[in-house]
C-alpha cells in the first residue's frame, strides 16, 4: 500500500507494474540465459582444430542448442515465477504494515513460519496425509481446506500480536516497537523450537510431483503453476479490496494522513487491525505453498524467508504494494538464475548487490517515493 499516492490511480499502476514484472524480468532471464550458452559453445568451438569444422558442427547444432535454450528459458522462467511468488506473498506484510503504522515488522517471518507450520498439522495430522494424492477432487479439498484451515488462524495470531504487544507502544519512540518486534520474532522461533525441535520437519507432498506439462521441451511442474496462479490471484484480490471497498479505502486514508484520517472518523484500531489480519493471512498462504514446493518446515523458516521478502519490500519500495510484489519476483528471478549455473550459494550477494545499486540510484526503491518525515 502506497503512503503516498493518488488513490484513483492505484488499479492501473498495480496492473502496469505486473507487466513491468514479467516482460522486465523475464527478458533479463532470457539474456543471462542465451549469454551463458553463448560463452559454453564458444568455448567449445574454440577447442576445435579445424576451423571449418567447427563451423560445420556449430551449424548441425544450432537447432538443437536452440531447443534445449527455449526449453531450459521457460523451465527456469516458471520456476523463478513460483519462487518469486512465496517472497511477494510475504513482503505484501511488511509493506502494509509499514505503509499504515510505520513499522517494520520483524516477526512477519516467523509469522509465515508458523503459518507452513499449520499447514502441516491439517495436512499431516488431521488429515492423515504422508504422500501424494492422485484423486484430483480430494487434492483439491486437501488444498482448500489447508488454505481454510491456515490463513484465518495466522491472521488473528498476527491481529492478537498486534492488540497485545504492539498497540500499547503506538506512541512510544519508534526503537520501541522495532525492538519488541525483533523479541517477538525470537518468541516465536523458540516456541516452534520446543514444540517441534530443531532441523527439517517433513512437510506432506500430497501434490503429484509427476504432474508435467511439456512446453517447447521444458517439463513444467503443474505446482509451480498452482503456486503462481493461486499467488497472484491473492495479490490481485488484495488490490481490489484496497482499492474498490469502504474499509480499503480506509487503509489508503490512514496510510496517506493517519491524523487527518481519524478527524474523519477512520477506526483507527480496526483499520491496522485488519492490516495485520491481511498481512498474516498472506504469510499463511505462502507457509502452505512452500511446504508443498519445498516439502520442509523448521522453527528457523522466518528468518531466512523473511529477510527475503523484507528484501523484496525494500527493493520495490516499501509501503508499496506493487513494489513489494515487483520486488519478490526479481529476487525469485535472481535466486533461481544462480541455481541454474550452479552458483547458488552467490544468490544471496546477488540480491543484496541488485539492492545495493537500486538504493543508491533510488532509495526509496523502484516504486516508492521520497517522502521527508520517515525514519
Amino acid at each position: 500500500m502506497t503512503a503516498h499516492g493518488s488513490p484513483a490511480h492505484q488499479p492501473r499502476r498495480f496492473g502496469r507494474g505486473l507487466r513491468y514484472v514479467v516482460f522486465s524480468i523475464v527478458a533479463i532471464a532470457v539474456y543471462a540465459i542465451v549469454l551463458w550458452r553463448v560463452l559454453v559453445m564458444g568455448g567449445a568451438l574454440a577447442a576445435e582444430t579445424n576451423l571449418v569444422g567447427a563451423i560445420g558442427q556449430a551449424l548441425t547444432r544450432f537447432d538443437d542448442v536452440g531447443n534445449r535454450f527455449l526449453s531450459q528459458a521457460i523451465q527456469q522462467t516458471v520456476n523463478a515465477l513460483s519462487i518469486g511468488a512465496i517472497y511477494a506473498l510475504i513482503a505484501l506484510g511488511y509493506t502494509m504494515v509499514y505503509g499504515i503504522i510505520e513499522l517494520i515488522n520483524f516477526a512477519h517471518g516467523d509469522i509465515f513460519m508458523v503459518g507452513a507450520f499449520m499447514s502441516v498439522v491439517f495436512l499431516g495430522g488431521i488429515m492423515g496425509q504422508s504422500g501424494q494424492v492422485d484423486n484430483l477432487p480430494f487434492l483439491a479439498v486437501l488444498l482448500i481446506g489447508a488454505l481454510v484451515f491456515t490463513m484465518p488462524l495466522i491472521g488473528l495470531l498476527n491481529v492478537g500480536i498486534e492488540r497485545l504487544v504492539y498497540r500499547p507502544l503506538r506512541s512510544a519512540p519508534r526503537l520501541a516497537p522495532l525492538i519488541t518486534a525483533i523479541g517477538v520474532s525470537f518468541i516465536l522461533q523458540n516456541i516452534a523450537l520446543v514444540i517441534a525441535g530443531s532441523g527439517d520437519r517433513r512437510s506432506p507432498q500430497i501434490f503429484p510431483l509427476g504432474a508435467q506439462l511439456n512446453i517447447a521441451g521444458a517439463s513444467i511442474s503443474v505446482l509451480s503453476i498452482f503456486i503462481f496462479v493461486l499467488s497472484l490471484s491473492l495479490m490481485l484480490g488484495l488490490q481490489a479490496f484496497v482499492t474498490r471497498t469502504r474499509l480499503g479505502r480506509a487503509m489508503r486514508a490512514t496510510a496517506q494522513d493517519r491524523e487527518a484520517s481519524a478527524l474523519m472518523g477512520v477506526d483507527m484500531n480496526q483499520t491496522i487491525a485488519l492490516t495485520f489480519l491481511l498481512g498474516g493471512m498472506l504469510a499463511a498462504a505462502a507457509g502452505v505453498v512452500w511446504g508443498l514446493r519445498f516439502g520442509y518446515v523448521r522453527q528457523d523458516l522466518g528468518f531466512n524467508a523473511g529477510l527475503k521478502a523484507f528484501t523484496s519490500a525494500v527493493l520495490g519500495g516499501i509501503g508499496n504494494i506493487t513494489g513489494a510484489v515487483l520486488g519478490g519476483f526479481v529476487i525469485g528471478f535472481i535466486e533461481n538464475f544462480a541455481s541454474s549455473v550452479g552458483q547458488s550459494r552467490w544468490s544471496e550477494f546477488l540480491v543484496f548487490m541488485v539492492l545495493t545499486f537500486v538504493l543508491i540510484f533510488k532509495p526509496s526503491g523502484l516504486f516508492g517515493q521520497a517522502t521527508g518525515d520517515r525514519a
